[in-house]
């Protein structure tokens, strides 16, 4: 190359840097905004119920490929719903505070994209995990987003206070992905982690429904602290929590888990009972966060329980 060609190259590469910088400056946010969509961080404690009741299913270890393969498409089901999810409530979520900078709700990424992107990512994960894993897997998880879509979302949300006892049962869905994915079909067993989590949501939900009470009622969502008042919520979340404890333990009565397991699935659910009594008792901003962040710590360690105590025994 020549003194010339060579000084050519290296003014048209500073010229070209520039421009390279600017392009990663905007695809990078985009591409985090169109992870947000999936609502990663819920997302975290699905898989959690899913691979651990894997475990319960197949205590001798389902293979790592269908494990991975599980993951990633019940990631996509799931991030597909939340997508899906983002487009429905943007006029909502664009009306408060702590939802408004949500990138389809202040215009970053057009409403029509976000709802592209959510139908995509169903479509890819019902196909994903037909051919890689089974398809009752892969019907169960589309069961999970359309539960999530139209039976909370579109009808029960904006309906009654009740939407969350109900449509909550779409979260409850992952465990019995899981249990397909490993097994191949589905037992009466397969429905105690479906069930625990299915009773699980509501004060868990309803905790976290106090702490943004206000923007509920700015939208109009009947949520229940909005219809019923906080202290009927506080005293409803004590509630469920006792009845959900106690259904715990089905498990071990069956003869699915063995000792183990009831041990952990009774000093947990004593430590959330604590918590609940406490924020009916004694309310307040700070033992209501208490409440919900230990709602998530407790369904993420009794499956944890699960899996370890069906290994063990196996």
């Amino acid at each position: 190359m020549t003194p010339g060609a060579d000084a050519r190259a290296v003014r048209s590469r500073q010229a070209a840097a520039p421009a390279q910088t600017g392009l990663q400056l905007e695809v990078i946010p985009l591409v985090r905004d169109y992870i947000s969509l999936t609502k990663p961080r819920i997302i975290s404690l699905l898989l959690l119920t899913t691979v651990t009741t894997m475990f319960v299913a197949d205590p001798s270890g389902p293979a790592l490929s269908t494990i991975l393969w599980t993951m990633l498409g019940g990631y996509l089901a799931a991030g597909g719903a939340g997508a899906i999810n983002h487009y429905i409530d943007r006029n909502r979520d664009a009306k408060n505070n702590r939802t408004k900078n949500r990138p389809l709700a202040d215009g970053r990424i057009k409403p029509i994209n976000g709802l592209i992107f959510g139908i995509t990512l169903g479509a890819i994960a019902f196909f994903q995990l037909w051919f890689t894993v089974n398809f009752l897997s892969a019907a169960l998880a589309m069961v999970g987003l359309f539960g999530y879509v139209f039976l909370y979302t579109l009808w029960l949300k904006p309906l009654t206070p009740q939407n969350i006892v109900i449509g909550g049962s779409a979260g409850a869905v992952p465990p019995l992905v899981g249990w397909a994915a490993a097994s191949g079909g589905l037992t009466l067993d397969a429905m105690w982690p479906f069930m625990i989590i299915f009773f699980w949501t509501p004060p868990h939900f309803w905790a976290l429904s106090l702490m943004i009470k206000d923007d509920y009622a700015k939208t109009g969502v009947p949520m229940l602290p909005v219809v019923k008042g906080e202290a009927a919520t506080r005293q409803s979340i004590l509630i469920y929590t006792i009845f959900m404890v106690g259904f715990t333990v089905g498990p071990y009565c069956t003869g699915l888990l063995g000792p183990l397991y009831l041990a952990a699935s009774v000093a947990l659910g004593l430590v959330y009972i604590g918590f609940s009594f406490a924020l009916w008792r004694r309310p307040g901003p700070k033992i209501t966060l208490q409440a919900y962040l230990y709602s998530l710590a407790y369904l993420a360690l009794l499956f944890i329980a699960m899996a370890v105590t069906a290994v063990a025994q196996a």
